[in-house]
């Protein structure tokens, strides 16, 4: 007996290979959905927070130029209204560094920005607007009624204007 019980090889089964590795699949395939839905919500939160920057450094260069500007003035924005999209390096030119060390270029999806600035008339009604298109890289469109959508919606455009979000992301 005791013979046996020595000769018996050290190790592990077959099937008790096969179930320690059918328990890390079914673990894995439980935990990567939600790292990479935590992976996109960063990008949208960076996203947010450096529209949130800029948008604040833009208001201020808007208020030493003109004195004060009223913020959020109508219920929906036409990026029409606006001049041609500038570059990051454009709108740094005018905000960097009095008002912040430097103009993010890109959002969380590596997508640039599209900022609007009318430096020549700031005291017209729509001066000033930021754009990410989200994920998908495309434009949702040109007129943009103020409203949140549901955050786990990573394709959404977050738009700031003239002082006030007009598309962002919140639980409702």
């Amino acid at each position: 007996m005791l013979s046996r019980i020595r000769n018996r090889q050290k190790g592990f089964t077959l099937i008790e290979l096969l179930i320690v590795i059918a328990i890390i699949g079914i673990i894995a395939a439980l935990l990567i959905p939600n790292f990479l839905d935590a992976l996109q919500k960063a990008k949208q939160k960076r996203t947010v927070a450096d529209v949130r920057n800029t948008g604040t450094a833009m208001f201020s260069w808007l208020t030493d130029q003109v004195g004060a500007a009223a913020a959020g003035a109508s219920a929906s924005v036409t990026l029409g209204s606006y001049d041609d999209p500038l570059t990051g390096a454009e709108v740094g030119s005018v905000l960097v560094p009095q008002y912040m060390q430097e103009v993010p270029n890109v959002d969380g999806w590596k997508t640039p920005y599209e900022y609007y600035l009318k430096t020549a008339a700031p005291l017209d009604p729509q001066v000033m607007a930021i754009r990410s298109m989200g994920r998908n890289k495309t434009v949702s469109g040109a007129s943009y009624s103020v409203t949140s959508f549901d955050p786990t919606d990573y394709d959404q455009d977050i738009l700031w204007a003239d002082g006030f979000f007009v598309r962002w992301p919140q639980k409702r």
